[in-house]
């Protein structure tokens, strides 16, 4: 009797734990069915908010126009399809320019760093700014760098350090010379043609480059007396064009360098260059030989000569005046010194 008691006991404790389980199994399917609605409702909110955002996008961009890069136009020159000359000019094709005489480090006893500022208004340095077009392209100085630059046969490297240590991008030129476009509002001539309701639209804004700005270039040179052949020789480190700048009303306001160019490594473009000669007495040279004959213009604003603090002369003296004949004193100190070297 016992025995059957507690088998009873067993059974009724079995059938409560499977219907313990059954009722669980239950319970769980309704709570997934529950998430998954939910789940699906939340995708249906996302996807619909997400055509919403993409309708406004394209919106936007069928009213807004893209915005270029600034684009620098170098106007490309023709060539003649004929000779354009009366002579056969092949010289200036393969004119190489000569190697420096090597001077030691032993030798130089004396040496000198000048910085100068030419000036293309001055009469001696019109040939900065001949406009005309020959079969190389444009004539300017500032059009012969920019040319090469872009081309990749000189390296342009940053104003802020004149050593020469950061190379520039040509993009980074263009961005200084023309500025970035802008998007400004213009009336809209097409939907209201009279202007009476005011329709405007989005136009884009670019700068175009003018040659006329550049009115200045920087060289950096060193002075160094050579020993072994008893000679003063003046190296030409390199040169930065200056750009204008201007107040609204289109009075002067300062001057700015754009960026530095090694000049050995242009000599042998600038040697394929004709410099613009208006006599003309002998025959034409070209720029690298217009560059080592000193055939320009120049006053000295920076030397190291009695400069601790390496400083510019418009730094120490605030008169115009006062600072050619600052200049004036110094390139007559570099004089003195070679003179004194020598007995009569």
């Amino acid at each position: 009797m016992k025995n059957r008691i507690i088998k009873l006991l067993l059974l009724v404790v079995v059938m409560a734990v499977a219907a313990q389980d059954v009722d669980a199994q239950a319970r769980a399917k309704r709570t997934t069915k529950k998430r998954t609605t939910t789940t699906k409702k939340k995708a249906t909110t996302n996807k619909s908010q997400g055509n919403a955002a993409s309708t406004v996008a394209l919106a936007a961009k069928d009213t807004t126009p893209a915005m270029p890069e600034a684009d620098l136009k170098l106007n490309e020159v023709r060539k003649s399809l004929r000779n354009d000359n009366a002579i056969d000019l092949n010289l200036v094709k393969d004119r190489t320019p000569l190697a420096y005489e090597h001077i030691r480090e032993d030798d130089a006893v004396y040496r000198q760093r000048l910085w100068r500022e030419l000036d293309v208004h001055e009469k001696m340095n019109l040939p900065f700014v001949y406009k005309a077009d020959d079969d190389n392209g444009n004539q300017r100085f500032i059009n012969i760098l920019l040319t090469s630059i872009k081309s990749g046969e000189i390296t342009a490297f940053s104003a802020d350090d004149d050593r020469f240590t950061t190379p520039m991008p040509f993009k980074d030129i263009t961005t200084q010379l023309v500025g970035k476009p802008v998007i400004k509002q213009i009336n809209d001539w097409v939907r209201d043609p009279d202007g009476s309701k005011g329709y405007t639209k989005d136009t884009i804004i670019t700068q175009e480059f003018n040659p006329e700005n550049i009115e200045k270039y920087w060289i950096k040179e060193d002075v160094v007396f050579d020993k072994e052949s008893a000679r003063l020789h003046v190296r030409i480190l390199g040169i930065a064009p200056l750009k204008t700048i201007r107040n609204e009303d289109g009075s002067y306001r300062d001057v700015t360098p754009l960026f530095w160019v090694y000049y050995p490594d242009m000599r042998s473009t600038l040697a394929k260059y004709e410099a613009y000669n208006g006599k003309n007495y002998g025959a034409r040279m070209s720029w690298e030989e217009l560059f080592e004959s000193r055939m320009f213009s120049s006053r000295i604003i920076k030397s190291t000569i009695d400069n601790p603090y390496d400083q510019f002369i418009a730094g120490y003296v605030n008169d115009p005046i006062l600072r050619l004949l600052e200049g004036d004193n110094i390139k007559e100190k570099i004089f003195n010194y070679e003179q004194d070297l020598w007995q009569y």
